[in-house]
């Protein structure tokens, strides 16, 4: 991943629509900023919202394993309890 790398560049630019909503409002602010320029509450938002989630989960998942607190976080866990879910998410189901 280069180091510019933006949400853009992954899915596409923004598609404006006639919406609108906070959780609208934070996406689109994110949705242009490198990767690793998110904070952690906009990574949260992301990964619940299952957008780009191949490339912001291993940034997360550091910076929880490094206690990274940028204090964006809309409550305290944010991003660790969004990683938690994304995960559970996208595990296979288990054989029968």
């Amino acid at each position: 991943m280069k180091s510019t790398e933006s949400i853009a560049d992954i899915l596409g630019p923004w598609v404006e629509s006639d919406w609108q909503s906070g959780l609208i409002e934070r996406c689109k602010r994110a949705w242009n900023k490198p990767l690793h320029q998110l904070t952690n509450e906009e990574l949260a938002t992301l990964l619940r919202q299952d957008i780009a989630t191949d490339s912001i989960l291993p940034i997360a998942e550091d910076r929880i394993r490094r206690t990274i607190d940028d204090n964006t976080e809309i409550y305290d866990g944010e991003l660790e309890e969004a990683v938690k879910t994304r995960r559970r998410t996208s595990e296979p189901p288990a054989p029968c």
